[in-house]
């Protein structure tokens, strides 16, 4: 079985190590919560990794980009949401944004509160409360608890997991690589077929 995923995570960690690293986490946050689709705990979880005494600043900085970045979303679907639905469609997150939209009828601040914390993709809720015209301060509080939470407990399992994980996490990620590809393929197929 090719080593793949072992050169991708001492690649990671190695460039984890960057000067400049916090930077690009921090766009990253901010990306993801209003419109990019890779989500920041791919970078979070190696930086702390690497820099477990900078934890808590990286889960910080991830938590506030984020937050703002919910913000540019909830801009994005306050003002121009009419311009953004063809995108939606495009990248199907129509479905998604459809089910954010019945969400908050149902349960408002919940809704984005669960968004936050889940892999849920954030982006779509953040956009949909701009769109429905939800309260800018029950959204704020609601991104800060689940984001927060989030990261927060990223960094807390890898900090507190110290040395032990990363030596389980170099010792066994190839297998959870292939693991993790082959479900994929399997979702994909089952959702096609």
């Amino acid at each position: 079985m090719t080593r793949i995923f072992s050169r991708l995570l001492d690649w990671c960690l190695e460039w984890s190590r960057h000067r400049h690293a916090p930077w690009y986490l921090g766009a990253l946050s901010f990306a993801e919560s209003s419109f990019f689709p890779i989500p920041p705990d791919v970078m979070l979880a190696p930086m702390v990794l690497a820099q477990r005494q900078k934890a808590w600043s990286f889960a910080l900085l991830t938590t506030v980009m984020s937050v703002l970045g919910g913000l540019a979303g909830f801009a994005i679907g306050a003002l121009a949401i009419d311009w953004v639905m063809p995108l939606l469609e495009r990248f199907e997150y129509l479905g998604a944004f459809e089910r954010a939209r019945a969400w908050f009828t149902d349960w408002g601040f919940w809704a984005i509160l669960v968004a936050g914390f889940s892999p849920i993709p954030y982006k779509v809720f953040t956009i949909a409360a701009g769109a429905m015209s939800m309260a800018l301060l029950p959204f704020v509080l609601a991104s800060i608890v689940g984001r927060g939470g989030r990261f927060f407990l990223v960094a807390a399992l890898i900090y507190f997991g110290g040395e032990s994980f990363e030596q389980n996490l170099k010792r066994y990620i190839d297998t959870l690589g292939w693991i993790v590809v082959a479900l994929i393929i399997a979702a994909v197929l089952f959702m096609r077929y």
